[in-house]
């Protein structure tokens, strides 16, 4: 079985080690020498840096659970007028990356915005202008909370509807009201759910880049750009990239202790719906109305006035360049997801042999790890692989050999370097999926097929792999949805005058160009909304 498992073995053990590798060169950093530079960034950048950055986690993670837990609260427990249409759009906001509702929430509330101009020239008012002034801490919270909400709110509604029925209604036998139902039963039994949707807005706040440039809100990730790219000092930016993980690894943990302690289990396996309850009257619309407010100010809204300038502009837009735009976005998430879902399979395959051993639980624990470390920090360990890769390479004559020069820069001036660093972010997107396959399918029928003198091999290209495609298809789609809208990672690592939509979104939107980024950010979007309603119909499929 060993001797037969090897070749497996090997390709996960190469590519969990190639996944460490950068988190492993950014941590060292915190070892090397300071540079002359570094007392400047400690006293007048890393404090502020800081604060900020905690301030826009705590506030985005805090507004994200409350708005979550009372929609999935509703939509879970109750029925209520255009119930369905509710839980089906309150999914959307993940087809908007923030960045993007940061540019059209930041232009349409400015003076000359839409809605200042609208106040002026239709109905003859002058508010002033500080009400609308988004452009800030509270606004990119604002930003932060429609955008990322749907995290906590889907594993809450999930975790409502499988496992607290009997809980709750119990509680409605014994005469307790729908306050005290939230309170002393939903919030504890979802505690385990809204600690892991909490600390995913934590890791999204994080990574944001577009949100805080465009504010001017002095983020840690701002910071190691203009450390960077300001500076020109990677040592200093490689030390913030370090503190920056060191404080996305306690998030991972202190998350992962709030599930492992967490109060309360379920009695029986036995799990059966929860039957909602009907509302009717002020109680109903009531319900209908925070929906449709909160589906209006999260997606219907900002894509709208998108669709808008996009009808302005997309003349001087949609050209041969735009193609290639497209094109650079479609081949690099391609290429990347074929490599990134071979080796969630390959890793999921032997993590579910070993999952009760100590080298199978650290294996999956590194590989979910990879989501939670932002992009500016990930892009900065690559570069710093790759460049020593580079040096090796020279120094061995091979490069001379291919008609380089020794010194030549030639992966670290490549796109295999954007597609590495994709493939180490987002393989816990496709790894997750894969792996729930796995779990659902179980080991008999590999061992069935082992029994009857199949190798390992043999046994998952003809039995596991036709059950799991289901899984290995969803993997693809949120990978592929995450890739296209990616930001920080693709600004650092992409290859001189490679474009893609994102890049090409931002690039507008810091010249000033906010109406022609509606086109590219349209792209996006719809990539995302499509992904979204495969999702939503992968979840009506299967029984609540």
């Amino acid at each position: 079985m060993q001797r037969q498992l090897n070749g497996w073995t090997i390709v996960t053990v190469a590519g969990a080690l190639a996944a460490l590798a950068p988190s492993a060169y950014i941590l060292l950093g915190l070892l090397a020498e300071p540079t002359e530079n570094w007392p400047h960034i400690r006293d007048y950048v890393l404090l502020d840096a800081s604060l900020q950055s905690l301030w826009m986690v705590l506030g985005a993670g805090s507004c994200a659970v409350a708005l979550g837990v009372t929609l999935a609260w509703l939509v879970a427990v109750y029925d209520f007028p255009l119930r369905r249409f509710c839980h089906f759009v309150f999914v959307l906001p993940l087809a908007l990356p923030p960045y993007i509702a940061a540019y059209t929430y930041g232009s349409m509330l400015s003076y000359t915005g839409s809605v200042q101009a609208f106040l002026r020239n239709q109905l003859g008012l002058t508010p002033n202008p500080a009400y609308f002034d988004i452009m800030s801490l509270k606004g990119a919270i604002f930003i932060f909370t429609i955008c990322l909400f749907p995290y906590v709110y889907l594993l809450v509604k999930t975790m409502l509807e499988r496992q607290s029925a009997s809980y709750i209604e119990n509680a409605r036998l014994l005469g307790q009201g729908p306050l005290t139902i939230l309170v002393r039963i939903v919030l504890p039994v979802s505690q385990t759910a809204i600690a892991g949707g909490a600390s995913l807005v934590a890791f999204e706040v994080l990574n944001d880049y577009g949100v805080s440039k465009h504010f001017g809100i002095p983020s840690f990730t701002t910071a190691i750009f203009k450390t960077w790219f300001g500076m020109y000092d990677v040592d200093s930016a490689i030390r913030l990239s370090a503190l920056l993980m060191s404080f996305v690894i306690a998030i991972f943990i202190l998350e992962r202790l709030v599930r492992r302690r967490k109060m309360y289990h379920a009695s029986t396996s036995r799990q059966r719906p929860l039957s909602r309850r009907r509302l009717h009257g002020p109680a109903a619309w009531a319900a209908t109305g925070l929906g449709l407010t909160v589906f209006a100010f999260s997606f219907a809204i900002p894509v709208v006035q998108l669709i808008v300038w996009a009808a302005w502009t997309y003349n001087d837009v949609l050209n041969a360049r735009f193609v290639l735009l497209l094109g650079n976005t479609l081949l690099v998430s391609a290429i990347a997801i074929l490599l990134l879902m071979t080796l969630a399979v390959i890793i999921a395959n032997v993590v579910r042999f070993a999952k009760r051993s100590l080298w199978g639980i650290a294996l999956s624990r590194l590989v979910a790890m990879g989501y939670s470390i932002p992009g500016a920090v990930l892009a900065i360990g690559v570069l710093a692989v790759f460049l020593s890769l580079d040096g090796l390479l020279g120094a061995s004559g091979l490069y001379e050999r291919l008609g380089y020069s020794p010194s030549k820069l030639v992966l670290s001036m490549s796109i295999a370097m954007l597609i590495f660093a994709y493939i180490i972010r987002f393989l816990p997107v496709g790894y997750n999926a894969v792996e729930a396959g796995f779990d659902k399918l179980g080991n008999r029928y590999t061992e069935a097929s082992r029994m009857l003198g199949q190798s390992l091999t043999a046994s998952f290209f003809k039995v596991d792999l036709p059950m799991i495609r289901g899984a290995v298809l969803t993997g693809c789609i949120l990978s592929f949805m995450e890739i296209v809208k990616e930001l920080p990672l693709t600004l650092l690592l992409r290859p001189f005058n490679f474009e893609t939509l994102a890049t090409k979104a931002y690039q507008y939107a810091s010249d000033e160009q906010i109406h022609q980024a509606s086109v590219p950010s349209l792209f996006i979007i719809a990539v995302g909304v499509v992904f979204v309603c495969f999702y939503y119909w992968l979840g009506e499929r299967k029984p609540s």
